[in-house]
């Protein structure tokens, strides 16, 4: 091949370097609208309760959160720093989801190795799935106490619809890659591992995305009941004393921490689909 034919192969036409362009300004039309809609939010909040409008008592100011972020900062005897509040939460939120992948996982592939199993408990799953976890939040604490409490109710909100999630995710698998494995002599286990599991991965991930929010509000909700720590626990105080700019903070801080989580869950995402 000439110098000449291979610098016309690696430069891209003229539709290609257009269709670029317009994918460039799709994403930065998007991340401008979603700037736009926050600048807006933030504005109408903060205006709003000093025209009175809206009763500031209720909702706080944005320009508040930072000093009141400041002095919280501080620990007392009696108070922990926001620090440690918000490390409580973290830790909970991760163990939960955590395990309710690990052992969403494990069931969804016992439902799917024994579909008579399944059969039997698609109902009760179906119910456990459907019911208010909430209503357990009194239950877990007089069955494990103040700090177990809180890992149950992470785990029981997250880990029906993960099981459901994911079990669907492999009853999904082509039945043709399964046939041509058990052409080749596959194993049960060796379909399970080497095509199922595979092929179930983009499941995998938007379970995972659902666990991280499912898991924080199973840990809040135990900290409204139960807990002298955590940010459920700081929303509860501050709504007890009527100081809402505590309120405001401890949910900007879940808020934040909520999108670190998604943000690294999509990086993930990328980086498996990129390996795949």
């Amino acid at each position: 091949m000439s110098r000449v034919e291979q610098l016309t192969m690696a430069t891209p036409s003229l539709q290609y370097r257009e269709w670029l362009a317009r994918e460039r300004r799709g994403r930065l039309s998007v991340r401008a609208a979603q700037f736009a809609i926050l600048v807006v939010f933030l504005v109408l909040w903060e205006a709003l309760p000093r025209a009175q409008i809206i009763n500031p008592l209720l909702t706080s100011y944005p320009s508040a959160l930072w000093p009141t972020f400041l002095e919280l900062l501080k620990e007392t005897p009696r108070q922990a720093s926001i620090l440690t509040h918000t490390w409580f939460t973290v830790f909970a939120t991760v163990i939960g989801f955590s395990a309710a992948m690990v052992l969403g996982i494990a069931i969804a592939a016992a439902l799917w190795w024994w579909h008579d199993l399944y059969k039997v408990l698609d109902p009760y799953l179906v119910v456990a799935n459907a019911m208010p976890k909430t209503a357990f939040v009194p239950i877990f604490y007089i069955w494990l106490g103040a700090t177990l409490s809180i890992y149950g109710m992470s785990l029981a909100i997250s880990l029906f619809i993960t099981i459901l999630m994911i079990y669907n995710g492999f009853q999904g698998i082509d039945p043709n890659k399964i046939k041509l494995a058990q052409t080749f002599g596959a194993t049960k286990g060796q379909v399970l591992s080497k095509v199922v599991l595979p092929g179930s991965i983009p499941t995998l991930i938007a379970a995972l995305k659902v666990n991280v929010g499912l898991s924080m509000v199973g840990v809040v909700v135990g900290e409204f009941q139960s807990a002298n720590i955590g940010l459920g626990f700081l929303i509860q105080y501050g709504s007890q004393i009527f100081k809402l700019n505590i309120v405001m903070t401890a949910i900007t801080i879940l808020a934040l921490i909520s999108s670190v989580m998604y943000l690294a869950i999509s990086w993930l995402e990328a980086a498996v689909m990129r390996r795949r």
